[in-house]
């Protein structure tokens, strides 16, 4: 019966697989009945989500997918099972990562296959970048990020030419484009469309990997069910903002984040453009509010990377356009100092981080130019931030996925990447250093 109605082209899908006998007769017996079977099946893997049997859940859905594939609900279904219930039921992070793969892989090589102009799948595939591996609600968020990063660097290298690589014709790197294409569903025209038009993405970050998703989607998926994908970019943009640049620790063998911030009038775009093409009133407000958080951290992050001018702008670009934000007659310095008290309280490890690394720049900048109070002053500030973090995730027992690096490796790691002329210190400025700085001490305080 199945040879007969794929000779008529009455049918595109194959016979089930390693389904019980009654349900593969079934499906072909009853042809047209599929989406009946289809539903019987849905609402029993359902119940078994419910009550905790996800491993039972994921054949159903296997199964149901093999019945109705053009059913995205069903693929999101058997995909978030996978990468948030089953991953969970194991300690080791190779086995829980190998089942959030299997997650993105169901969605990449299957489910939008069937589903190409889907909002629902995209959606999902973006979320699954976004959330899961970019976001650090899983003790094992690290090992994620830098599985990732590590498959993408195989290919793409740390700083990619997309242009020089799209125009390639030699053998080896046509051969990456199609590897890039296979293993992760990249392609090079599209990457270099989204870097042309929304900024200087890392690659081989999760919420890159997001945006390319969102934008996929945003290219295929009907009118009027967008919204969900335009606030993953813009979400994913000001996140890559925050922690964008990744810094390959090599002594440490792991990976550290910093801020991108090359990313900061791109998403300060994205915010005007996703504002003004908004349609529905009700979320004016929360976008209002995203983008006055966007432009507090960017006249934060550039003041705690010294480029004071830069900041500046970013402080009077938030004045004018988010008034009531600031107190009246508040000055740059007192946003910085008033920002980083507040930080302090509420950081995540991320943001932590950006603050201790900003001062301590800070420190490294005035000891540079012989103002050895203030530099003092910011080497104290430092410090104290690093041990309030340290403190405070410890007590919330989180020390295993939020705590970071010690003081002093922080310390030689910005302290290296200023002699290698990476933090845009003169050459006179590292000079001196080098002549201030031959180690630092437990205490921060160069010798």
């Amino acid at each position: 019966m199945n040879d007969i109605r794929s000779d008529l082209g009455l049918t595109r899908l194959e016979p089930l697989d390693n389904a019980p006998p009654m349900l593969a007769f079934s499906s072909v017996a009853l042809g047209g009945f599929r989406g009946i079977i289809a539903n019987a099946l849905w609402a029993r893997a359902t119940r078994l989500q419910e009550e905790g049997r996800f491993f039972e859940a994921l054949s159903l859905a296997d199964w149901i997918t093999k019945l109705q594939p053009t059913f995205p609900s069903v693929w999101t279904f058997q995909s978030w099972n996978m990468v948030y219930n089953i991953s969970k039921q194991f300690e080791e992070p190779e086995e829980r990562w190998r089942w959030i793969l299997s997650g993105v892989n169901l969605l990449r090589k299957e489910a939008i296959v069937y589903n190409p102009d889907s909002t629902t799948i995209y959606r999902e595939l973006a979320w699954i970048f976004q959330d899961k591996m970019g976001a650090n609600l899983d003790t094992a968020h690290f090992y994620y990020k830098e599985r990732w990063a590590s498959e993408i660097r195989k290919i793409l290298g740390r700083r990619p030419d997309l242009e020089g690589i799209l125009a390639s014709q030699d053998p080896d790197i046509v051969q990456k484009r199609e590897q890039l294409k296979t293993r992760f569903g990249l392609e090079i025209e599209t990457m270099k469309r989204i870097q042309d038009n929304l900024g200087p993405f890392d690659w081989r970050l999760p919420e890159s990997q997001a945006i390319y998703w969102a934008w996929v989607g945003l290219e295929n998926a009907h009118q009027g069910q967008r919204n969900f994908l335009r606030r993953i970019i813009w979400q994913s943009m000001a996140l890559a903002f925050e922690r964008g640049r990744i810094i390959e620790n090599e002594s440490a063998q792991k990976l550290e984040y910093a801020p991108n911030l090359g990313l900061a009038p791109y998403t300060h775009a994205m915010f005007l453009k996703v504002r003004e093409e908004e349609e529905n009133p009700d979320y004016y407000s929360t976008i209002d509010r995203a983008h006055t958080e966007f432009l507090q951290n960017a006249t934060y992050y550039f003041y705690l990377h010294h480029q004071m001018e830069t900041s500046g702008l970013w402080f009077a670009e938030l004045k004018k356009r988010f008034p009531d934000s600031l107190p009246a007659g508040l000055s740059l310095e007192e946003f910085a100092l008033n920002r980083f008290e507040k930080n302090l309280v509420k950081a995540d490890m991320n943001q932590a981080r950006v603050i201790i690394e900003g001062m301590m720049r800070q420190f490294l900048y005035y000891l540079s130019i012989g103002e050895e109070d203030q530099a003092l002053g910011y080497s104290n500030l430092s410090r104290l931030a690093w041990e309030r973090h340290q403190t405070r995730v410890e007590k919330a027992r989180a020390s295993d996925r939020l705590a970071m690096p010690e003081y002093e490796e922080l310390m030689r790691g910005l302290v290296d990447r200023i002699f290698q002329g990476k933090e845009g210190f003169t050459d006179s400025m590292i000079a001196v250093l080098k002549t201030r700085v031959r180690f630092i001490d437990t205490d921060g305080t160069p010798e």
